[in-house]
């Protein structure tokens, strides 16, 4: 995605977008965390601690898992980062709605009840969100560079205009969460579908240049 804004309108459309794709990131984490054996498609330092942990506690059932989402999420980057030049930023985001569709699909059908088709599932989530991670300018799947940015202007006083929308991406992963959270208890196959939907929802906020 372009990085000139020209127009207030046009700044505004851009992180209503962010907003978006943010709160697809949160509804995936919790898709794969609470469906996919308790570990993260986007976030990577989470899934790194859990093999650490797992190791050390003789747990190796999460390995297999926190292994293939940092292997899929690398994979999501390294390919986005090669096609990024040559590709609008449409393409990307179908790349990623199609791969998080995937996963929501195969465990809508009953797929992912295994650690066979888990693996599988995962792999998509992952891929999807390393996509995402890589094809924006701003931070929408990872946010700990972001929490300490912010918090470190606030305690500072040197809060910017633009902090409102960083507080709102942050708040964003966490409705996104609680969406998916709500969905799984009221019918865990529809577990994936939000941030399918949420994905959607950014294409029509996707801005055109």
């Amino acid at each position: 995605m372009s990085s000139a804004i020209t127009t207030p309108s046009a700044a505004r459309a851009d992180e209503r977008f962010l907003l978006v794709l943010s709160a697809a990131s949160g509804a995936t984490d919790a898709f794969a965390f609470l469906c996919l054996g308790k570990v993260f498609a986007g976030v990577m330092t989470g899934n790194l601690v859990l093999v650490g942990a797992s190791v050390g506690a003789g747990d190796h059932d999460v390995v297999p898992r926190a292994l293939t989402a940092l292997v899929g999420y690398g994979l999501g980057t390294a390919g986005a980062a090669r096609v990024a030049a040559r590709w609008s930023p449409r393409p990307l985001l179908a790349a990623q709605t199609a791969l998080l569709a995937l996963a929501a699909v195969g465990w809508g059908l009953g797929f992912g009840r295994s650690l066979g088709s888990q693996v599988v599932l995962l792999l998509a989530a992952a891929l999807a969100m390393g996509v995402q991670a890589r094809a924006w300018s701003a931070p929408t799947t990872y946010f700990t560079g972001t929490v300490t940015g912010l918090a470190g202007r606030l305690a500072n006083r040197e809060a910017r205009h633009q902090d409102r929308w960083v507080a709102g991406r942050l708040a964003a992963v966490v409705a996104g969460a609680a969406v998916t959270a709500l969905l799984v208890q009221c019918c865990s196959r529809a577990g994936g579908g939000a941030g399918v939907a949420l994905c959607l929802v950014a294409f029509a906020l996707l801005p055109r240049r």
